[in-house]
């Protein structure tokens, strides 16, 4: 038990881990900062211009409702929170490409000097091996 009480210290205390609560603890924030955006500006800007309620319901039988609007906020919620998270993480690689060179894929072709100076090396390499 002790021993596992010291594995789990260990883990716990890792800086990956760290990274990672505090990163879910910003998320949370963060969510709520976009859920307050959407409810508070995104959705009156809607319900003014086109005149749709997005905070509306859909009355089905039994008393029950179909909270329409309460799944477009969602979905509004989503979209601006995977697109700040595109353009985080976009600069992110931008920043850690600064000191990176390009890599060509296409492979760059040999000047007329260079396969000439390789076809000399392979015949002076048959005639070294002609003359052992």
């Amino acid at each position: 038990m002790k021993n596992f009480v010291k594995e789990f210290k260990e883990f716990i205390l890792r800086g990956n881990v760290m990274d990672m609560a505090i990163g879910v603890i910003i998320g949370a924030a963060f969510g709520n900062i976009v859920t307050a955006l959407t409810e508070n500006v995104i959705n009156p800007l809607i319900n003014g211009i086109g005149g749709a309620e997005v905070g509306g319901q859909v009355k089905i039988y039994g008393g029950q409702y179909i909270n329409y609007g309460a799944f477009l906020t969602a979905i509004i919620n989503f979209v601006i929170m995977a697109f700040v998270l595109f353009l985080l993480l976009k600069a992110v690689n931008k920043v850690l490409s600064v000191g990176k060179k390009k890599k060509d894929d296409a492979p760059v072709p040999k000047s007329d000097e260079v396969l000439l100076l390789e076809e000399i090396r392979d015949l002076l390499k048959k005639e070294n091996k002609k003359s052992k």
